[in-house]
């Protein structure tokens, strides 16, 4: 629990079998080839594993698969956030189980909290989970950011010992850095930025584009924190189409159609989500191919 989060973890895909159920099959496989390709944590049931769409249950499922598979050698951070903090703290406890070593809590969707409100949030969390907490920024999905005073106050709380980053605001992310206390660790959550972010003196990147990437990904940020900066800007060039074509449609639209590809998992998705429009797959395929993840 006390293990650093830096380098590059994987915000896992969930696959989904023909009936709409988990895939445990495909979940233990696709787990399997990340850790085989150097990945350095799992992020299992984030947004980029269709949480929203799943039940509490089918949650847990995913997070102990995950767990199992990692078997202690990487970081397992569990999905666990939600709007109602009560529920959010069950969610947590519940969590514990499953072999988790901590929490990824996203701040409060619709709701719209000003900061006192999402600082009473995140406290009451982590007062109650005896699992470290991770913080998710990421104002395009909740409709509010957690500014850098916010971030920097909840830094301080014993229990919360990282944030995952995806505001897109350089200035905002250096002014944490800047100021954040030893231990606590400044994770990029945008791919595209990873470079800048640990350029800065964050610590490394919770990632989409590593479910098809991983080696690469992990690449860059171990190049970019030990100052190979020849190397990180190389690997950040390579990568950059990928970086873009993974979000040509919303999160995880693209990135499972890339790991279907890949031939991974099949390219399965729970409504509201739909699979990726053919028009994009041109694009798509391209940037694989140039990543070195795909063979033209």
């Amino acid at each position: 629990m006390t293990r650093s989060l830096a380098g590059c973890a994987t915000a896992l895909v969930t696959p989904f079998a023909a009936d709409g159920s988990v895939d445990e099959t495909a979940l233990a496989a696709f787990v399997d080839w990340q850790l085989e390709e150097g990945i350095d944590g799992l992020v299992p049931v984030g947004s980029t594993g269709e949480a929203a769409t799943m039940s509490l249950d089918e949650r847990l499922l995913v997070a102990r698969i995950t767990a199992e598979r990692a078997d202690g050698r990487v970081p397992v951070i569990a999905g666990a956030g939600g709007n109602d903090t009560k529920v959010a703290i069950e969610t947590s406890k519940a969590m514990v189980a499953t072999g988790a070593t901590h929490l990824l809590h996203v701040s409060p969707a619709y709701s719209k909290p000003p900061q006192r409100g999402i600082l009473a949030h995140f406290r009451a969390i982590a007062d109650a989970s005896t699992l470290p907490i991770v913080v998710y920024n990421v104002p395009g999905r909740t409709a509010s950011n957690i500014e850098a005073e916010t971030t920097l106050a909840l830094a301080e709380h014993s229990n919360i010992v990282a944030v995952k980053e995806a505001s897109g605001n350089l200035a905002q992310i250096s002014e944490i850095i800047r100021h954040a206390p030893s231990g606590f660790e400044v994770l990029s959550g945008d791919d595209g930025l990873t470079l800048g972010v640990i350029a800065a003196g964050g610590h490394g990147l919770i990632s989409v584009v590593s479910n098809a990437a991983p080696r690469a990904m992990t690449a860059l940020c171990k190049a970019a924190a030990a100052g190979r900066a020849d190397e990180a800007k190389a690997l950040h060039l390579k990568l950059h189409a990928l970086c873009q074509a993974a979000f040509c449609e919303s999160n995880p639209i693209p990135i499972k159609a890339a790991v279907a590809l890949l031939g991974k998992i099949e390219n399965r998705l729970r409504l509201p989500l739909v699979t990726m429009d053919s028009k994009h797959y041109p694009r798509l395929r391209a940037s694989l191919v140039e990543a070195g993840a795909l063979t033209s």
